[in-house]
């Protein structure tokens, strides 16, 4: 629900700050006070148009914010969009806001980061629900109304168990149309196949195998200067000649010599162990120099035929994939795609059994679940109807249209008729309504905004109480050509439905008034030769002097009707029963 909203330079606010509780909350105010711009704030919040036009006169920019708070039936959806776009917070809370510049530029945000108007307003439709002057009505969206009508009817089970069997269905559908398109490009699919397997597959490549065939390839590429730099060494270590011993001889005459020292110095044996190892390492450096240059060799046919395999393996790489294991991994699937297309006809005619078997079932689920929504559908009509009579709608009528669209694939009917369908059965679902007697039944969008449609909401939003799951309900004006009379019928409906709903109505009837569970009165004021616009919350005095306001002025005679219309309100909400489950 909303549990606050801070406005900034928004039309003749300058500066307000709202808190609201659960229940119903009214707005009065005389014509022009402001209850309506605090509304299009609330709408410009979850993703309306705003217009420069609205920024107060003297300021650069307009701010608007609104914290809400999500409750068990919209938290885990919303929480589920800000973590997929990285802006959860706080999982029970979440603030939108709105900045209006005066170079025609807006800002929306999202716990306080900046995001597109599409994402605002995808999340405000699940927060905020508004009929008003703009009509940001979730009732006018005919792709609701299936959903809407679900709910109320209770075909969680039915169309549950519908979506399992055409989940089954799209995965048959998916591996059909894989395996026939396989099928159709057989023979040169077949063909390439195996003209990349058994080119992969002659080569034999290794993973690793590159690598030693570059290091070899050095190796051969340099085995002249190799050999000379070996020769050199080996010549410094075990070649000696009068003017100049090799390295082993020097190495044996420090060995003998400290030898000679550690037999008359004792605590220097170390030394002597010291050149015992050098003469090891001496020794063993020869050996493996000798053995090195046993191995080189200057061969060009090797060296050619090492180039000839790394160009082989290069070229593997180059088609199959950018490493030997990508190579061997691309044969393998190779080899499987081949298996598969071998055996698509057979696989091909199993599925096609199985497909024609889960349609059936599909049939008869799809079936089912109309059948209950027709069912549920008529139940709903009359409730509405009901509704719409109590609230001065004598002879309206509402409607629940069902239709289905041809389709040459979907499901065939007893009739012989293919028909349409999806993850939500066959049925096309539309609300239809007939206001006055003698009207036709008419799409509910063709309505005309106004006192009438707001009368209509309010019937479906008080019979679909159960399966709408939008918290905040925001009526404007609904008291447009109706009496006192019906105003205390308006005012009750709209009490009972703030009992599952957060419910905000701007009035001018006070015995619509009198339900309210929080009264704030809007004000306008000039200050300094400035309008302003001011909101306070009366408690039951205030509450009493404003109905009295509201019924012409401040007086005996219209103070006690106040206080009359107060206890008639409390005592309607005592004895009256809320609206029971017609499902």
């Amino acid at each position: 629900m909303l549990s606050e909203l801070h406005i900034t330079n928004f039309a003749i606010i300058d500066q307000l700050e709202l808190h609201f509780p659960a229940g119903l909350v009214i707005f009065t105010g005389e014509t022009g006070a402001g209850k309506s711009i605090i509304l299009d704030a609330i709408e410009a919040l979850v993703g309306a148009r705003a217009e420069t036009t609205s920024i107060r006169e003297g300021a650069e920019r307009a701010s608007l914010e609104a914290v809400f708070r999500l409750d068990e039936h919209n938290r885990a959806a919303i929480n589920q969009i800000l973590s997929d776009e990285d802006l959860l917070d706080d999982p029970d809370f979440v603030t939108l806001g709105r900045e209006i510049r005066r170079e025609g530029r807006t800002v929306a945000r999202v716990n306080g980061r900046a995001v597109n108007v599409g994402l605002l307003r995808e999340i405000g439709s699940q927060l905020v629900d508004i009929h008003g002057q703009s009509e940001h009505l979730s009732l006018l969206n005919v792709k609701k109304h299936l959903s809407l009508l679900d709910r109320f009817a209770v075909t969680s089970g039915l169309l549950e168990d519908y979506q399992g069997s055409y989940r089954t269905w799209q995965a048959i559908r998916r591996e059909l149309d894989q395996l026939r398109k396989l099928e159709r490009d057989a023979d040169r699919r077949m063909e390439l196949l195996s003209f990349q397997i058994e080119e992969i597959e002659a080569a034999k490549p290794v993973v690793d195998e590159e690598q030693e065939l570059k290091d070899e390839r050095n190796r051969l590429a340099n085995a002249e200067n190799l050999a000379d730099y070996g020769r050199t060494a080996l010549g410094l270590l075990d070649e000696a000649n009068p003017e100049m011993p090799g390295i082993s001889d020097l190495v044996g005459q420090v060995l003998h010599a400290l030898h000679g020292l550690t037999r008359i110095d004792g605590s220097q044996a170390n030394l002597a162990e010291q050149a015992d190892s050098l003469a090891v390492l001496v020794n063993e450096l020869s050996r493996d120099l000798r053995s090195y240059l046993d191995q080189i060799e200057y061969n060009p046919r090797r060296l050619e035929a090492v180039e000839e395999r790394l160009e082989v393996l290069r070229t593997l790489q180059r088609k199959y994939g950018g490493s030997i294991e990508a190579v061997l991994a691309y044969a393998v699937k190779g080899r499987e795609e081949l298996e598969q297309i071998t055996h698509a006809t057979e696989r091909i005619e199993e599925l096609s059994g199985q497909e024609e078997k889960i349609r059936g079932e599909l049939l008869q689920k799809a079936l089912r679940l109309s059948e209950q929504r027709k069912h549920s559908a008529a139940t709903l009509s009359v409730a509405v109807e009901k509704e719409l009579m109590d609230l001065s709608m004598q002879g309206a009528r509402f409607e629940v249209s069902f239709a289905t669209q041809p389709e040459e694939k979907g499901l065939t009917l007893e009739s012989g008729e293919p028909v349409r369908f999806d993850e939500n059965g066959i049925d096309q679902v539309e609300f239809l309504i007939a206001p006055n007697p003698g009207e036709g039944l008419k799409p509910m969008v063709k309505i005309a905004s106004g006192g009438e449609t707001a009368r209509l909401m309010l019937a479906l939003k008080r019979v679909l109480a159960q399966a709408d799951e939008v918290p905040t309900l925001i009526f404007d004006e609904i008291d447009q050509g109706i009496g006192g009379r019906v105003g205390f019928v308006v005012g009750e409906k709209l009490w009972h439905l703030a009992r599952n709903h957060q419910v905000l109505c701007v009035t001018h009837l006070p015995q619509l008034a009198a339900f309210g569970d929080q009264h704030l009165q809007v004000l306008k004021q000039v200050q300094d030769g400035r309008t302003l616009t001011l909101v306070e919350t009366l408690g039951l005095e205030g509450q009493r002097k404003e109905l009295a306001q509201m019924l012409g002025a401040i007086s005996e005679s219209h103070l006690t009707t106040a206080d009359e219309t107060l206890r008639t309100a409390q005592e309607r909400i005592r004895t009256s029963s809320p609206l029971q489950d017609t499902r």
